[in-house]
């Protein structure tokens, strides 16, 4: 059985007149984003990309302006069609598909959410909902069930039939994707979804949408340039540069050992504590107990919290208790976080 959702394979994108002879010459010699453009008056979006992103995988993708990540994430659906290469649903070459095909792994496995969500100011939001699933012939009754489980999961119940013109940026950010969650799609592509918003809001949406994340499981490639909501988020982050995969992994693998100049630049700044959990920085306890004899009458006072708890949150939870931090993993402490612990993950990284 195939455990990739999507996959990419030596994908190309080559944008302008000439496009078809910049790629004959790409076939012989590589040239640069730079030459294509000043020599062919092309510009390369996307350069030989290959990806795997596996069933329940949230995948960050994030680069400067210009990287290609958003033209990347519309191959995806196929809104763009590649200069070469294949994209694969479910092991399914969408290049190769019919328009009719096409249409059914869209509306079927697909839902897309933008930055700006393009809602329909005279309709309701129940209306803007249901929007797509009517455009599918999907009969009324079966709408109005389907929009109110995506209403609920947005916690947007009770909102039904405001005009969604006079609802705030978060709230119609809401809407966005529950039209997006309404045909119970297995695929979310998420382009730049919270980057207009403000930060308190934004924040807010980053910590729900990770919530929801994690209880549905959708497959989900979310665009960003924001490098904190992308160690947030992600399971994996992929970089991108003038069309290219510079490098593809976890948070701590691309901090730890960032592929070159370009993402050692890129991450510099990021601090220790967002990205290093509990399972990295953890002493035994026996470790601990040998060390501090006096406290162990006191150790069933402490807070508990899981493995892949931040530094960051492991800090405010050694503040408000006053005490060292239990580490469980599947309800079973297997380990213990004091305030040297943190002090030296910090020093080590």
């Amino acid at each position: 059985m195939n455990d990739f959702k999507i996959e990419c394979q030596s994908l190309w994108k080559i944008f302008g007149e000439r496009s078809k002879e910049l790629w004959n010459l790409l076939q012989k010699q590589p040239i640069s984003k730079e030459q294509a453009l000043e020599k062919y008056g092309c510009v390369i979006g996307v350069s030989d990309v290959s990806l795997q992103i596996k069933t329940g995988e949230l995948l960050c993708v994030m680069g400067l302006s210009g990287s290609g990540k958003s033209t990347l994430i519309r191959h995806i659906n196929r809104l763009i069609q590649p200069t070469s290469g294949r994209i694969l649903i479910d092991g399914e070459d969408i290049s190769e598909v019919s328009k009719k095909r096409l249409r059914q792994i869209r509306s079927q496995k697909i839902g897309m959410v933008f930055q700006h969500m393009a809602l329909l100011p005279h309709y309701s939001v129940w209306e803007n909902i249901a929007l797509g699933l009517e455009l599918r012939g999907i009969k009324e009754k079966e709408c109005r069930i389907s929009a109110e489980k995506a209403l609920e999961i947005m916690e947007l119940s009770g909102w039904e039939d405001e005009d969604t013109a006079s609802l705030s940026g978060g709230m119609q950010q809401r809407i966005g994707l529950a039209r997006a969650l309404a045909s119970d799609p297995d695929i979310l592509l998420m382009d730049e979804p919270f980057s207009a918003l403000d930060p308190l809001i934004r924040n807010q949406l980053q910590e729900e949408f990770l919530e929801l994340s994690s209880k549905m499981q959708k497959t989900t490639v979310f665009i960003t340039h924001d490098l904190d909501e992308a160690f947030l988020l992600g399971d994996r982050i992929a970089i991108m540069k003038d069309g290219k995969i510079v490098q593809i992994g976890t948070s701590e693998e691309i901090i730890s050992h960032p592929a070159d100049d370009y993402v050692k630049d890129f991450v510099q700044n990021v601090s220790p504590l967002k990205f290093t959990n509990a399972s990295q920085i953890m002493r035994t306890l026996e470790e601990w107990k040998s060390a501090n004899p006096k406290m162990i009458p006191i150790i069933d006072d402490f807070a508990k919290s899981s493995t892949d708890t931040t530094m960051e949150k492991l800090v405010d939870l050694i503040v408000e208790t006053g005490h060292p931090i239990l580490i469980e993993e599947k309800s079973n402490v297997v380990g213990i976080v004091a305030p040297k612990d943190i002090l030296t993950g910090i020093i080590k990284r």
